[in-house]
């Protein structure tokens, strides 16, 4: 008797998640919003608002922006610690802080040249301003 029980409950812990899973996955499958025409779908609506979320700008975006206006009107270096206190003040931006650097470098060498340039490198992002610098040169 219960060799028997055992026997059963194993097959019923085998079978019964597959079981489980199918019927989630076909109860899924057949609900209005799963359809395949565009007028059923859910997202129709929201996908006429694409091309006022590809304007939106990121933040990074911007500060990239506001930093090479800044390099060209006073210098690099004040370009720098800004991005330095922008990225401590906002640690979800350090990520972007290589590349952001690495376009002050780049802006750099085309408004001073190479050599002065590089006198305004510092540790900011890893160096990655005197890599822009030397990339760009």
């Amino acid at each position: 008797m219960t060799h028997t029980a055992r026997r059963i409950g194993r097959t019923l812990a085998l079978v019964l998640p597959v079981v489980m899973v199918l019927s989630g996955t076909l109860a899924v499958t057949s609900v209005p919003w799963a359809a395949h025409n565009s007028e059923s779908q859910v997202l129709t609506a929201s996908a006429q608002d694409v091309p006022k979320r590809a304007e939106a700008r990121t933040p990074h975006d911007v500060l990239r922006d506001r930093l090479l206006v800044e390099l060209r009107e006073k210098d690099p270096g004040v370009a720098l610690t800004d991005l330095q206190r922008s990225v401590e003040g906002r640690p979800s931006l350090a990520r972007h802080c290589m590349s952001i650097a690495k376009a002050l470098g780049r802006a750099a060498v085309e408004q001073y040249g190479p050599t002065r340039a590089h006198r305004f490198s510092r540790p900011v992002c890893d160096t990655s301003f005197a890599s822009g610098v030397a990339q760009f040169s």
